[in-house]
């Protein structure tokens, strides 16, 4: 049984027009579905099993989260990532990220802290095995922790409006192995000060693991613009 029939037998709860947009958005946020390439609709119902009519609304829905353009002749191209798109991004989430470890360093509890323990070492666990997809998914469940921990409602439906877009970051981001071992060292750090309470310090850790991925990612877009204008195109 194909990733895309599993997928949709495991979501019979939502519209086929959300499954299909979920299992677009899956594949281009993990590249499966490369930058740059055409979402052809005749391809896409027979690989979903699924009518025009679902793929047309969920391109709709990918178009308006900024993961694909669609132009007239050309049709529906996943987009790239931009140093812009990257600033803009990152700018949002290091406020309220920083916001986030402020009020959990004031507002967690003995739960929190034991999940948020739990999560770091299944974190470590993860980076030894080397998985981008299972590195990936745990990193975001490590921010989640401390996001509920802030105990701020409007903020935890701020973050997780923009989860989606942070999660193609931070995939770019964890497929270079050499940033493995830093990030463990970062979410160390993090864990460490909010087990202090320790605002300040907590708040720094955090601005450092924005700002190693926006460095890291920031490096593979500008290698990325160089290679086109020299005609290098992999």
């Amino acid at each position: 049984m194909s990733d895309e029939m599993i997928l949709m037998e495991n979501e019979e709860y939502l519209t086929l027009r959300d499954v299909v947009f979920r299992t677009l958005r899956h594949k281009i946020l993990l590249g499966e579905i490369r930058p740059g390439e055409r979402l052809m609709e005749v391809k896409l119902t027979k690989m979903l099993g699924v009518s025009r009519t679902p793929i047309r609304e969920a391109i709709k829905m990918l178009s308006m989260e900024g993961l694909v353009s669609v132009t007239p002749r050309k049709g529906a191209v996943v987009t790239e990532i931009t140093a812009q798109d990257l600033q803009d991004v990152l700018e949002v989430r290091r406020a309220l990220e920083e916001l986030a470890v402020s009020l959990a360093c004031e507002r967690i509890n003995a739960r929190g802290i034991e999940a948020l323990d739990a999560s770091l070492n299944t974190f470590r666990a993860a980076i030894q095995d080397g998985d981008v997809t299972t590195i990936a998914t745990i990193d975001e469940e490590f921010h989640k922790i401390i996001f509920a921990a802030s105990e701020n409602r409007r903020l935890i439906e701020m973050i997780n409006h923009l989860s989606e877009q942070m999660y193609r970051y931070r995939v770019a981001y964890i497929q270079n192995p050499d940033t493995h071992g830093k990030l463990l060292e970062e979410h160390e750090a993090i864990y460490h000060y909010i087990c202090e309470r320790n605002v300040e310090a907590a708040k720094a850790a955090i601005n450092s693991h924005i700002e190693n991925q926006e460095v890291t990612v920031g490096e593979h877009i500008r290698s990325r613009d160089d290679k086109k204008e020299n005609g290098n195109i992999e």
